[in-house]
């Protein structure tokens, strides 16, 4: 026989009512009341209707995540601890991959009554995605986003300390020919770090001007490598904006006979999942992936539930991980 909500009751000693509270995240019920519903339930193994109980809430029970790619471990990480936050509340995550703003909220899931709120990670054009979510009055939140909005609640990472911190470990170690491969210009991301990286210089009193552009990608990496090559003049150590930069730089470099770090010290930024993959083992500054996940989906339920009080910005720290693609500059 089927387990009813009246049997998580009678097991429990508590009314309907408040076991239906509990399955439905009210605030109202007393910790150790609901520590006694939830007993009962494990040990009937009941499982609450997911479509009644949102009904019963007057909500869908689902939260949107757009993202523009899944080929980033380091938003891999992001979105698996979203989902595991999400899923611990009783919430189920739908995503949508696109880099078209209107697309996504013609055709996807963007709409008022299919999620209870959205979560957009590293966004493009994302002006216009706040535009349409606060017309649709769709309970939002921004996670690595690109401008600094005081409308809107956000989370992002302390790039300019990243890119300070990567450059001064170079620095430190004796380098003074230091290059820097910066990201894709919109990016607050990259400025920020590109920032990092010319203070850093300055402040040692050294010259910040070589600075190539690139695009987040192993081939723009690779490519910046190849021409430093064929020029004859390799700076002595690198911050590349990202892993993926920095496993380019690494490529070239060793197809022509040079050895990291000996010849060339080079620091990357993410902590992708294959910097400790590669040998050497990439020098890199890790993004709180797990914290940015947390912080996202507790402001995000916020708005929902109607206790968030005013837009907020956190900002994340990130680390620097020394590992083996850096040493002291060789005379």
């Amino acid at each position: 026989m089927k387990v009813s909500i009246f049997d998580v009751a009678k097991r429990s000693g508590l009314s309907v009512v408040t076991v239906s509270r509990v399955i439905n995240q009210a605030g109202t019920v007393r910790e150790k009341n609901r520590q006694k519903v939830l007993q009962a339930m494990k040990e009937l193994d009941y499982h609450p209707n997911a479509a009644a109980r949102s009904l019963a809430r007057g909500k869908t029970g689902i939260i949107g995540l757009g993202i523009t790619t899944l080929n980033d471990s380091f938003l891999d990480a992001v979105v698996k601890e979203i989902n595991d936050r999400l899923a611990e509340k009783g919430y189920f995550l739908a995503l949508s991959i696109s880099t078209d703003v209107f697309a996504s909220f013609d055709n996807s899931m963007f709409q008022e009554d299919r999620v209870d709120g959205v979560i957009m990670l590293s966004p493009v054009h994302e002006d216009d995605y706040v535009m349409e979510l606060k017309k649709k009055k769709i309970p939002f939140v921004m996670l690595d986003n690109q401008h600094i909005h005081p409308s809107i609640s956000s989370v992002i990472i302390d790039n300019y300390k990243g890119g300070y911190e990567a450059t001064k470990h170079l620095i430190d170690l004796g380098h003074t020919e230091i290059a820097h491969i910066s990201g894709l210009e919109p990016y607050l991301s990259s400025s920020e770090r590109r920032r990092g990286f010319v203070s850093a210089m300055q402040e040692a009193g050294l010259d910040p001007s070589w600075i190539e552009k690139g695009n987040f990608s192993i081939t723009s990496g690779y490519q910046a490598a190849s021409r430093w090559i064929q020029s004859g003049k390799l700076p002595s150590a690198v911050f590349a904006a990202d892993d993926l930069t920095a496993f380019g730089v690494m490529d070239a470099l060793k197809n022509e006979g040079y050895k990291i770090p000996r010849d060339l010290s080079i620091v990357g930024f993410d902590d992708q999942i294959f910097s400790e993959e590669f040998r050497p083992r990439l020098t890199t500054v890790r993004q709180p992936a797990d914290k940015m996940g947390q912080h996202g989906v507790d402001i995000l339920l916020k708005w929902i539930d109607g206790t968030a009080k005013r837009n907020i910005t956190v900002q994340l720290e990130p680390e620097l991980i020394i590992r083996e693609s850096t040493t002291s500059k060789r005379n």
